[in-house]
């Protein structure tokens, strides 16, 4: 018997549709709901402006800890309770927290979608913040931060953070906070955080099969008991890229490997050059074939792996290529790294090189909005952003009908190879002379 067979050839590509969504205003909040027919697990994601940049200074990570208590009881069930009515309805809870909101997420078979969306608002609205509770689950956070911190990385992202966005306030520091914020978080913190930012009824978004579901049932479960107006959104950051390069060097010694972390502001998520600046990052980052793994890492093997993209969120964004390299090679891999990015900026993209680019952020478009999970985070970014809705329909058609001169107009537009600040965690004695031809040198001495 043969084990060798013949490989499949790809087959006629399927038309995409994302589904049509459904808007109901109803007990003071409103209700996004997108339709899959016979999709049995539903879920349902209560979205509220409580994100991380409306944290105090200081305490940064106030938002992460009242996220992970959340399921530590409500002032009407202990956990032990809580978590029996959920698992009696096999649903399950998610909460997080990112720069735009505060989102909690929960997941049930579709007819038991309202009695889960209930316990999901309780956790939400009333709970139980039992301040022994809170205290031990800022502790673990604050441990979980402490051994992160320890490893290569986290110190180098809040340098480039703190650099790129340090006249912003709350944007200049971690989403979730460093161990030192969030140790200095205290129980009246989280209860002040959640009086003033989760009462408010927020956007309620739904997706799976629809028939049998009663959206405003669905709203009041969500809504119930909360009040006030939404809040004025703040207009975007302004964005400013410096003249020329700054370089950051986070001592670490004794490191064998030194991590870089390159980048620059950027526009936010609402740009209308989103999908051009998405594929040029994918030619130069983005890809396991993109232009920097090929010469950084087959090349010149000096790296595992390397990736460039953008990161945006409603305000702002930034451009960010991040990768370890050994101690021995960190000035080469410097400058070869700014070179083809340089030459991107410079040259744009190739026909071939776009194709490849094309081809995989469309399908992975596609792949990825199979579940209501994945549709809900989609219908999210569409309401945090101000998109309509029409956008993830038309998104997979603009990934494919991209030419090479967008593409290569938004690398020029949007990368600045002279305004990078560059971020590097490693052995100071070994790599700081080799740091300083890159630009300005300075030290940057980041909490672990």
């Amino acid at each position: 018997m043969s084990l060798v067979t013949t490989r499949p050839e790809p087959g006629t590509a399927r038309p995409y549709a994302f589904p049509a969504l459904r808007r109901v205003t109803a007990h003071g909040g409103t209700v996004v709901a997108a339709h899959l027919p016979g999709q049995v697990l539903a879920t349902a994601v209560l979205l509220l402006d409580a994100s991380a940049a409306r944290e105090s200074p200081g305490r940064e990570g106030t938002a992460t800890v009242l996220a992970k208590s959340l399921e530590e009881g409500t002032k009407k069930r202990d956990s032990a309770a809580y978590a029996l009515a959920l698992e009696g309805l096999g649903a399950e809870l998610s909460p997080s927290v990112d720069w735009d909101a505060f989102r909690i997420g929960v997941s049930a078979p579709a007819p038991l979608l309202v009695g889960a969306l209930r316990l999901a608002a309780e956790a939400a609205r009333t709970p139980k913040l039992d301040p022994e509770d809170v205290i031990r689950v800022r502790d673990d956070e604050v441990t979980a931060l402490r051994m992160d911190w320890a490893q290569p990385g986290p110190r180098a992202d809040a340098a480039l953070r703190g650099d790129l966005f340090g006249a912003e306030g709350r944007y200049s520091k971690p989403l979730h906070g460093d161990p030192a914020s969030v140790a200095a978080v205290t129980v009246d913190d989280v209860l002040a955080f959640h009086q003033q930012w989760m009462l408010r009824p927020g956007v309620l978004l739904v997706a799976g099969d629809l028939d049998g579901l009663d959206l405003s049932e669905l709203a009041e479960a969500a809504f119930a008991g909360t009040g006030g107006e939404a809040l004025t959104l703040d207009a975007p950051l302004t964005l400013a890229v410096p003249a020329k390069p700054h370089v950051i060097l986070v001592d670490r010694p004794g490191s064998v490997q030194s991590t870089l972390r390159l980048g620059h502001r950027a526009p936010e998520r609402a740009t209308p050059d989103y999908v051009p600046m998405t594929l040029a990052a994918t030619v130069l980052g983005g890809a396991f074939t993109s232009r920097l793994n090929h010469l950084i890492r087959e090349v010149k093997g000096y790296t595992y792996g390397i990736r460039g993209s953008y990161a945006m969120t409603r305000r702002a964004g930034r451009f960010e290529v991040a990768a370890g390299v050994q101690t021995a090679v960190t000035g080469p891999a410097v400058k070869d790294t700014l070179g083809e990015i340089r030459r991107t900026q410079d040259e744009g993209v190739t026909e071939e090189e776009l194709a490849v680019a094309r081809s995989w952020r469309a399908g992975q478009l596609s792949v990825e909005m199979q579940t209501p999970g994945a549709i809900a985070g989609a219908m999210a970014s569409m309401v945090v952003h101000g998109l309509p809705d029409n956008y993830y329909e038309t998104l997979r058609k603009e990934y494919l009908e991209a030419t090479v001169e967008q593409v290569s107009e938004a690398a020029s537009k949007h990368l600045a190879v002279d305004g990078l600040t560059l971020v590097v965690e490693g052995d100071g004695e070994k790599i700081r002379e080799d740091l300083s031809e890159f630009g300005d040198l300075s030290e940057a001495f980041v909490t672990e």
